[in-house]
């Protein structure tokens, strides 16, 4: 199966050709008739929550991802985490497992994607003979993941018993997938913390050599999504300090947006990830799978690299003037349990606050997710 996600769940075979109808009698099985027994319900909950352990529990800084969630989205359903509480799976009861896998573990509420070397009309007639015989159920009520135009302004201590230094996350929400602003977002993500040719690895890493890593992403969603800056300052730098510098790269590319050098490296990039990710059987039916699933139209495969190769080098400006903004932004400094002590108070920010706030995010097209994990469902 694939890592959790917020809004699917993903399982997905790898297996030679001819053993194809094993792969759809082992995925029609599970949709037909998986039995859940107090035994079986107990084993997997040991499972998620040694899984929650490993991942999260007992993993420096990952907890405080979850936290600033918290602080960035306040509908419960965006805000909540995937894997949840170990009270939340404590809490699990074999008639909410039957409940749950009723409503949405349908053939009406899944898509299935199959790539590789095989025979449209075969593989068609595979698919009929084991799923046409499961019965459809009513379609799962939408979930509401409507979400305050704004963000406030906030500023949050995190005490981390496993981190070994201190360090600090920025979050922004931002407009979901799919959206202009989304693509130009992306854009401008892209030049500020991917790779070491970044306009903030350039200056905190190479430069000042103030941090000791610098990283981001973008948290896509089909509702409101979310921007996410992460940095390990170095023994001894000022943790205020590198957060303004942070928000002076921001200035920067608000005010002139990026250079017609910088625009080329990321069409090039952009380019080169997708060709060699259409090597990968995996990549291919992942990127199906969402497009069908998300938004009912599978050809998007072929089309949405014209989408950020279009965004202009104005778009990436305007946008981050709009949406990255110091009125806006979470701030979680994250603090070594053993300290004991806080942070001080960022300084000023380059941002001035009386900048135009967030605008209203454009309404989803269709319900989407974050693209960035199996999807062979």
């Amino acid at each position: 199966t694939g890592p959790p996600s917020p809004e699917r769940k993903n399982y997905f075979e790898t297996l030679p050709a001819s053993h194809l109808p094993l792969a759809l009698w082992l995925e029609s099985d599970r949709m037909r008739s998986l039995k859940v027994t107090q035994e079986n319900l107990d084993n997997q909950r040991n499972a998620v929550q040694e899984e929650k352990r490993l991942r999260y529990d007992n993993q420096p800084y990952v907890n405080a991802f979850l936290r600033i969630n918290e602080l960035i989205f306040k509908n419960p359903a965006n805000a909540h985490s995937t894997i949840g509480s170990m009270e939340d799976l404590d809490a699990a009861t074999i008639d909410d497992v039957q409940e749950f896998f009723r409503i949405y573990y349908a053939p009406n509420n899944a898509v299935l994607t199959i790539v590789g070397d095989f025979e449209e009309q075969e593989a068609t007639s595979l698919v009929n003979k084991y799923f046409a015989g499961i019965p459809s159920q009513p379609a799962p009520p939408p979930a509401d993941i409507n979400e305050p135009d704004d963000v406030a302004r906030t500023q949050e201590v995190f005490h981390d018993q496993l981190a070994p230094a201190p360090a600090f996350v920025l979050g922004w929400k931002i407009p979901p997938r799919r959206t202009p602003d989304f693509y130009a977002l992306s854009l401008a993500a892209d030049l500020l913390f991917e790779g070491d040719s970044s306009r903030l690895y350039q200056k905190l890493v190479k430069g000042d050599e103030s941090v000791v890593s610098i990283q981001g992403g973008i948290d896509e969603r089909r509702g409101p999504s979310a921007l996410y800056i992460f940095a390990l300052p170095k023994p001894g730098e000022e943790v205020a300090t590198i957060r303004d510098q942070i928000f002076a790269e921001i200035k920067a590319l608000r005010a002139s947006g990026p250079s017609a050098e910088e625009m080329e490296k990321l069409r090039n990039s952009l380019c080169n990830d997708v060709v060699r990710g259409r090597q990968s059987t995996m990549y291919r039916a992942q990127r199906l799978a969402e497009y069908t699933l998300y938004d009912n139209d599978p050809t998007l495969m072929d089309s949405e690299l014209d989408h950020y190769l279009s965004i202009t080098p104005e778009q990436i400006r305007s946008s981050v003037e709009r949406f990255l903004d110091i009125d806006n932004r979470v701030v979680l400094d994250i603090v070594p349990a053993a300290l004991g002590e806080e942070p001080p108070t960022e300084t000023a920010s380059p941002l001035p606050p009386g900048e135009p706030k967030q605008p209203a995010a454009p309404a989803p097209q269709v319900p989407a997710q974050p693209p960035t994990q199996p999807a062979v469902n």
